[in-house]
Order: C-alpha cells, then sequence, then structure tokens
C-alpha cells in the first residue's frame, strides 16, 4: 500500500509530505517531500540591504531566531573586519543559550504530545512562556526579536535583566528535572521510544546529519567547542553525547543540552562584563537616538545607514554556529554594494531530513510519528 502522510499531518512538524509505501504495517520505503514552505529567503537577501536582512534571519528557524541573527551579524562583521565588545560578545551567548532551552522545550512538549505524554506539554510551555517574556523585556518582540545586529545588539540591555533572568533559570533548572523524571521512568514512554529510530552513524555522517542527532549516536561534533566564536572558549560546559542512537537517547541529550545551557546562562550571569554593547563603527551601527537628536553628525551616519546602507568589500565567508538543530552556517558573497550578491544558508534540519527516508524503513508505523519526532526538523529550516 502507498500512503500519503501529509502535507496536512498535525505530527509531521511543518507542512511536510512523506509518500510511504507498505507491507503491511512495515515501512519498506518512505521519501520525504519538501517545497510546500518554500519562502525565497535566500534570494530575498539580494535585493535588502545588510542590516535589512536580519530581520529575514529570524524567520528561517522561527524557535530560534537568534542563533540565526548571530550567524549572519558574524559572517557580515568578518566582511567588514569589526570588532565586537566584550559585553555585546558575552550577552549574545547568554540569550542563545536561553534561545536554545526554548527550542529544545517547544520540541519535548510536542515530541511528548505526539506519543501521548500531554501533562508534559503543559509543564514545558509554562517554562517556554518565562524566557519569552525576557525576549520581550529586551527587544519588544516575543519571537522574532532581531536582537543580534550587525555590530552589537539592537537595544541598550534593560534595567532588572539580572534579576529576571536569574530568576528564570532557577525555575528552569527545577523543571528539566521535573520533565526528566516525569518520563524517563515512565514505561509507556519507555516502550515507544527504547530501540526505535536505531542508524547506523557512518550513514548519518555521509548524510550531513548533525546536533543532538549524531551526538545521540557517540560523535561529539558541536560548532561551540570545534568552531569556538562570541567567546564560546571562556564558557566552561560539556557536550552531551550517548551510544543508543535510538529516539530515547537524543530526548536525553536533548534533556542534558538544556542543563548545560543553563550552566552556560549562569556563567555569563556571574561574569559579564561591563563596556559597550554595541561596536565603535559609526558607518555601520546605528547612532544612539540621543545624539541624533542633538549631534548634526549623528543625524547625518543615521540617515546615510538607513538609506543607502553600508558598502561590503568585495569578497565571501563561511560562517558556522550551533543551533539548537545542528550546525548552521551562513555562506555570504559580498560585490562591493550595500546588498550581498549571494546568501546561502547550510540549515541543520534539511541535512537531518535527508536521513528520515532511511530512517524509517523497517520501521512499523506506529513508530513513525516517534522517530520523525526525535529528528527536531522545523521546516522554515528546510524550505528557504
Amino acid at each position: 500500500m502507498t500512503l500519503n502522510m501529509g502535507p496536512q499531518h498535525p505530527s509531521t512538524h511543518g507542512v511536510l509530505r512523506v509518500v510511504l509505501e507498505l507491507d503491511g504495517e512495515t515501512i519498506t520505503s518512505a521519501r520525504p517531500e519538501i517545497g510546500y514552505l518554500h519562502t525565497g529567503i535566500e534570494k530575498e537577501f539580494e535585493v535588502k540591504k545588510y542590516q535589512q536582512g536580519v530581520t529575514l534571519t529570524d524567520r528561517v528557524d522561527y524557535l530560534s531566531n537568534l542563533n540565526n541573527n548571530l550567524c549572519y551579524a558574524l559572517a557580515v562583521e568578518r566582511l567588514l573586519q569589526i570588532e565586537i565588545p566584550p559585553m555585546a560578545q558575552w550577552m549574545r551567548v547568554m540569550l542563545c543559550e536561553l534561545a536554545r532551552v526554548s527550542s529544545h522545550l517547544t520540541w519535548l512538549g510536542t515530541h511528548a504530545l505526539d506519543i501521548g505524554a500531554m501533562s508534559v506539554y503543559f509543564y514545558c510551555f509554562r517554562e517556554r512562556e518565562e524566557i519569552l517574556k525576557i525576549f520581550e523585556m529586551f527587544s519588544g518582540q516575543r519571537m522574532m526579536t532581531s536582537y543580534i545586529r550587525i555590530g552589537g545588539l539592537a537595544l541598550e540591555p534593560p534595567r532588572g535583566w539580572h534579576k529576571v533572568i536569574s530568576k528564570a533559570v532557577d525555575q528552569l533548572s527545577r523543571g528539566i528535572d521535573e520533565y526528566h523524571n516525569l518520563l524517563s521512568s515512565n514505561p509507556i514512554w519507555c516502550n515507544r521510544t527504547k530501540g526505535v529510530g536505531v542508524f547506523p552513524v557512518e550513514l548519518m555522517l555521509d548524510l550531513g546529519v548533525t546536533g543532538p542527532m549524531i551526538r545521540a549516536g557517540g560523535v561529539m561534533m558541536d560548532s561551540r567547542k570545534d568552531c569556538p566564536h562570541t567567546s564560546y572558549e571562556l564558557f566552561d560546559f560539556d557536550v552531551p553525547t550517548r551510544t543508543e542512537n535510538d529516539v530515547f537517547a537524543r530526548f536525553e541529550v536533548r534533556m542534558e543540552e538544556m542543563r548545560q545551557s543553563v550552566r552556560i546562562v549562569r556563567q555569563a550571569l556571574a561574569g559579564m562584563p561591563g563596556g559597550p554593547w554595541q561596536a565603535d563603527a559609526p558607518h555601520v551601527v546605528l547612532p544612539e537616538r540621543e545624539k541624533m537628536k542633538t549631534q548634526m553628525e549623528s543625524l547625518i551616519y543615521h540617515f546615510k545607514i538607513v538609506t543607502e546602507g553600508f558598502r561590503v568589500k568585495e569578497n565571501s565567508v563561511y560562517q558556522v554556529v550551533e543551533s539548537p538543530r545542528g550546525e548552521l552556517g551562513y555562506y555570504i558573497v559580498s560585490d562591493g554594494t550595500a546588498n550581498p550578491h549571494r546568501v546561502f544558508m547550510r540549515t541543520p534540519s534539511f541535512g537531518n531530513l535527508q536521513a528520515l527516508g532511511a530512517m524509517l524503513e523497517g520501521e512499523v508505523i506506529a513508530d513513525s510519528i516517534a522517530i520523525m519526532g526525535s529528528m527536531d526538523f522545523v521546516l522554515g529550516d528546510v524550505d528557504r
């Protein structure tokens, strides 16, 4: 029997169609078909100025927009050869790790709901709500924050941010242990996840699988350690791995990743350096509004940046960061104008989704949703 799963299926985590061929209840062939959510974001960059492109990066992986902001900003900053102040770097790390926890909480709640554990969904979104309130406090937006900008941050960190984040991470730390205990000893959860979705690590590497998926197979691959950026080398954290390479192992890796993210945020809270939150680059960074109102030079810079943008010397760069789903890379080609000539994104969801067909073959259809959920792909991250 040939069966279409999607594109409307609520458990496919986005607008995805998977064409299944079945022999009884066993999947003999699975072919993911993408393109239902194609946005054209990569092409859109070519008609936007560099600073306008930040808002596009928010909408690629909408569950971890700050990681996309960061990757794009780092790539353009390398092209411009500008130095980012320590405070801005540490603040970027702290907010990206909060975004990682928020993304994993969304995954855990929806993944548990797919398998039938409804309570965990409400608990996860309770904690995620506190993180979204922090993002709103910093940027005025809950999800599409555009807070990490070329040259630093969009706005000065708000008053009282330290106290609010300290309280939130204390709550997160307790919550993560609570969710782990709820599921790891639940016999239904264990039966639905242990030994399910096992896949050869060598084939995963060939297909470009990264992130928690590959780390659940015992490969310690993390861009924060392998290609340090944004002062990550100054933070003490571990890269969790497992060797079972099944759905349960992926669950455990992400649970431990949330604990490590909380650990990084605590270090950022304790050691946040003082100083400016934007680079000293008046031709790139918008001047402060108060200066713009009183200084003619600042007003001119503001007008020119907003209307004309800033030119970037002809060059190309590839920048990598670690998103919640795996290795995220931006390849940017500049042609000397204020618009990028080409922006290509190496998104982790696209690489991970390539393994779905081979991973589903030989499994029973009842386990297909658990396997797909364990991949944690976002279709906006696939169809650019």
